[in-house]
């Protein structure tokens, strides 16, 4: 992509209503505008981001057994008023009329809409288990958003819902989706910590937060700092496999969200050197609620004697669109974003260092020309701008790399490779600077 045909509204200035680096650099680097209290339209670059985490997220997901679909935003009233939560879900939920004066709402959730879609299609124990998921845009109605992408109003977020015959059943779904969340932040470049938590309106008994480390967290966390060494599980792992000894590992180690955090258990079960407190984001939360929406929503299968069965069930979400400002708040410095190569917008930052030049704008063509004929996803600097405005545009969107082309250099017979995630510099051939980045760039993408 040519940077003269893209769009990048980049800010000069902060925004005075930005509080953490991630709300800063994402307005300043031209990701996001907002439209409204807590809603954002997301621009250009933002939305590759935004696309890169949700096929992740989706690969996983897959890999772990779940099958996609798509439910609608708007739902009815009386979906929720089965299940008890309609007058108690609270101000957050945004109540509409439609013109036949239907009461509807803009879902926040769906375990209400997936337990309806279950118990209108399953009727026999030997179609489960059963995982089901979807990507989708919700609405919570926040009284104070803030914070960006990290506490908007609108969102888009990653929902599977699990249904099994008995709780046995049920942990074993359960344990699925705890192994595919620690794959899929992994991939993203984060580590994730699984916290016992609260379930909060969702209910259930059994819960936890993926936690990701950051000074601008919402809230204190508390865990073994051993936690943080952990091999994540591999591309092969086997989810038809008992799970339960790799889940183990980690529930071994304390962790807990401050709701949930005990201050002598603490102390009791790390040494004084592993305590880790500190602040933390979520990225991730898992539920199992067993029979809370089954029972009132007669979500039930025919049992292996005929008799019906309530089904058991867990809910397991991904805060798809605040993960691109929890990756931020990892992965940045005082220039700029320093993006993972696997979400980063693009790979590589071709700048061309003399725009108008003969001789770097044929070399600047032929590396462009090269780089996305091997597959590598180039942003090509073309516009007539000083070499220092250049440089700093690239640093504040943060792709990987940037590959520098200048006149001097070219008199030379050298080309300059800079990896953003170090700082390092390399000159070298023209040529051979293609096939550095050709070969790093895939060989980090094919870390899956």
């Amino acid at each position: 992509m040519r940077l003269t045909r893209y769009y990048l509204p980049l800010l000069k200035e902060t925004p005075a209503e930005a509080q953490i680096v991630s709300h800063q650099l994402m307005l300043r680097a031209g990701m996001i505008r907002q439209q409204g209290a807590g809603i954002y339209a997301w621009l250009p670059l933002g939305f590759r981001v935004l696309r890169k985490i949700e096929q992740i997220v989706r690969e996983e997901q897959d890999r772990a057994g779940a099958v996609e679909m798509l439910m609608p935003t708007i739902q009815p009233a009386e979906l929720w008023r089965e299940s008890g939560r309609y007058d108690a879900y609270g101000k957050e939920m945004l109540r509409i009329k439609d013109r036949g004066d239907r009461e509807m709402l803009f879902g926040p959730t769906n375990e209400e809409m997936i337990t309806e879609i279950f118990r209108a299609g399953v009727r026999s124990y030997k179609e489960l288990p059963k995982l089901l998921y979807h990507i989708q845009w919700k609405f919570r109605d926040e009284i104070r958003p803030r914070f960006g992408v990290m506490r908007g109003r609108e969102f888009l977020m990653k929902d599977t819902y699990s249904f099994d015959i008995d709780e046995a059943a049920a942990r074993r779904s359960y344990n699925r989706m705890f192994v595919a969340y620690l794959r899929t932040f992994a991939r993203m470049g984060l580590t994730s910590i699984p916290m016992r938590a609260e379930s909060g309106p969702i209910g259930g008994d059994l819960s936890h937060e993926f936690i990701v480390l950051a000074e601008t967290g919402e809230s204190a966390v508390f865990c073994d700092r051993r936690l943080l060494d952990l091999d994540i599980p591999g591309h092969d792992t086997d989810f038809d496999a008992d799970l339960q000894p790799l889940i183990d590992r980690y529930t071994g180690y304390y962790a807990a969200t401050e709701e949930k955090h005990d201050a002598g258990e603490f102390e009791k079960r790390t040494s004084e050197g592993d305590r880790i407190s500190a602040r933390g984001i979520e990225v991730g939360h898992i539920f199992f609620f067993g029979r809370k929406y089954s029972d009132p929503m007669k979500a039930v299968v025919a049992g292996p004697e005929g008799k019906d069965i309530p089904v058991e069930m867990g809910s397991y979400g991904i805060g798809v669109s605040r993960l691109v400002g929890a990756i931020i708040e990892a992965h940045h410095d005082d220039a700029g974003c320093k993006w993972p190569m696997a979400v980063a917008p693009f790979h590589v930052g071709l700048i061309n260092l003399k725009q108008g030049d003969a001789a770097t704008d044929a070399a600047c063509e032929t590396a462009y020309a090269a780089l996305e004929k091997a597959g590598v996803e180039v942003f090509y600097d073309d516009t007539p701008a000083r070499p220092g405005e250049k440089f700093a545009r690239m640093d504040l969107i943060g792709l990987p790399y940037q590959l520098v082309i200048g006149p001097r250099g070219l008199a030379a017979g050298e080309v300059e490779i800079k990896r953003r995630a170090d700082g390092e510099r390399l000159a070298l051939a023209p040529e051979a600077a293609i096939e550095r980045i050709v070969s790093e760039v895939k060989a980090a993408l094919a870390l899956r």
